[in-house]
């Protein structure tokens, strides 16, 4: 079933979803509706004409789009004012889409005891992800955030979504929607999950591991999750960790 049916056939007005805040970004409100599939629904549409999104994750606010489009990624790139060379994670819906889109090095039990949770794990990308995406580098992050709206929203799109955080580059990463209030105008739709967190803590982001190499591991951020993360790679699977 298309998008565009499963908007209107809900019988869901779009009015009661969004809130303009000015020419170009709309507000959607998710901190206080339990049944989000009109707002996935909305967002997926936008995402597909080749928008760009803010969205609540597991750990900050992120500036998303879809992966397959280098319109988009370059817009992301524009927005941020990011360095072209630094890459940019991709987020999924499931633990069985991995494999789809990098060269999996590690049993699917690690895959699973580590997300859906704060963790950006990185692989070798495979061939079927867009070329134009990170283009300087063979690898890529992979993000399942523990998030049933960003989630639903990869599954509703039925690909990788392109996943930072929802700020100017190397700035404080965002908590609220309104912290990055300055980027209102450039995007397409503001997702509003409410405020994520109130401590320093709280805005460390994922943390972000390189499993490229078998047996192997690498930190490459800390995060917020660092402590489980190591431990379960250490203790249960007895990888060995490398500098």
């Amino acid at each position: 079933m298309k998008i565009c049916s499963l908007l209107f056939s809900s019988g869901f007005k779009i009015s009661r979803v969004l809130k303009p805040v000015n020419k170009m970004a709309k507000i959607i409100q998710l901190d206080t509706i339990e049944d989000l599939k009109p707002q996935i629904t909305i967002t997926a549409k936008k995402l597909l004409s080749g928008g760009v999104i803010a969205v609540p994750t597991d750990t900050i606010y992120g500036i998303a789009c879809l992966a397959q489009n280098k319109d988009a990624v370059d817009s992301i790139y524009k927005i941020k004012k990011r360095n072209p060379l630094k890459p940019i994670a991709i987020s999924i819906a499931d633990v069985k889409d991995i494999s789809k889109w990098c060269n999996v090095t590690v049993p699917i039990s690690l895959l699973h005891d580590l997300l859906p949770g704060p963790v950006t794990l990185v692989f070798q990308r495979s061939q079927q992800l867009n070329e134009y995406l990170n283009p300087d580098t063979d690898y890529v992050g992979i993000r399942i955030p523990d998030h049933s709206f960003i989630r639903g929203l990869a599954r509703t799109v039925d690909g990788p979504i392109a996943l930072t955080s929802a700020n100017i580059s190397d700035q404080q990463s965002p908590l609220s929607i309104k912290e990055f209030e300055n980027l209102w105008p450039e995007l397409d739709i503001v997702c509003d999950g409410g405020t994520l967190g109130s401590t320093v803590e709280s805005r460390q982001g994922s943390t972000v591991v390189d499993l490229s190499v078998k047996n192997c591991f690498k930190v490459l951020r800390d995060g917020s999750a660092y402590e489980n993360t190591t431990s379960i790679l250490k203790s249960k699977y007895q990888l060995k960790e490398i500098s």
